[in-house]
């Protein structure tokens, strides 16, 4: 029962396979990676140096990324930069489409002043007054939807001819959103001038 074991049994073990990790590495044979040069290590240990170690620290880090992100977002929107624009605005086709309605006048842009102007007269007392307000909404939404089918007519008719194999979808929509804006009001700024040809 408690014997030892024979000379045939400690035999198979002995002759076990020796793995590589119990052979003395030679020190001319590669390490499988090359060595990382003096400016990776230094960056690698920077960025192991910067990571945030409690929660409100990479908070605090995620607000400030995403506050340097808007303030990129800003200056684009302003300046028509394609790289920080929005994904809504990004395109070569939502450009077509800023550019064919800031180049020309469109009756939905003067809604706002309209609008103001035919309350003010709605407001007063007078019955006569009152009767040309409610004449003047009538004219401007007609003209508005009018002005916004021909648009959108012609934009989509110019934008399979320049983008024809592109995907268009919600470039028309895009534009008759940006047509209710007044032009100095309107995000990105407008790159072309009216009457030119964009």
């Amino acid at each position: 029962m408690f014997r030892s074991r024979s000379k045939e049994e400690k035999a198979p073990a002995a002759q076990a396979p020796v793995t590589d990790s119990k052979l003395p590495r030679d020190p001319q044979a590669p390490k499988g990676r090359p060595t990382p040069k003096r400016a990776m290590a230094q960056s690698q240990r920077r960025s192991v140096t910067n990571t945030p170690t409690t929660r409100k620290e990479a908070a605090k880090r995620q607000r400030d990324e995403r506050r340097a992100q808007m303030a990129k977002q800003r200056e684009a929107l302003a300046s028509g930069d394609e790289r920080f624009l929005p994904a809504r605005d990004k395109g070569p086709v939502r450009k077509f489409a800023r550019d064919f309605v800031d180049s020309r006048f469109c009756v939905a842009e003067f809604f706002l002043p309209l609008a103001v102007i035919i309350l003010v007269l709605s407001m007063v007392r007078v019955p006569q007054l009152q009767n040309i307000a409610l004449l003047l909404w009538l004219v401007v939404i007609v003209l508005i939807v009018l002005d916004s089918v021909a648009t959108a007519f012609r934009l989509k008719k110019r934008l399979n001819e320049r983008f024809p194999g592109e995907s268009k979808k919600g470039a028309v929509a895009y534009a008759l959103m940006r047509t209710l804006q007044m032009r100095r009001l309107r995000l990105p700024k407008p790159q072309v001038k009216r009457g030119e040809r964009p």
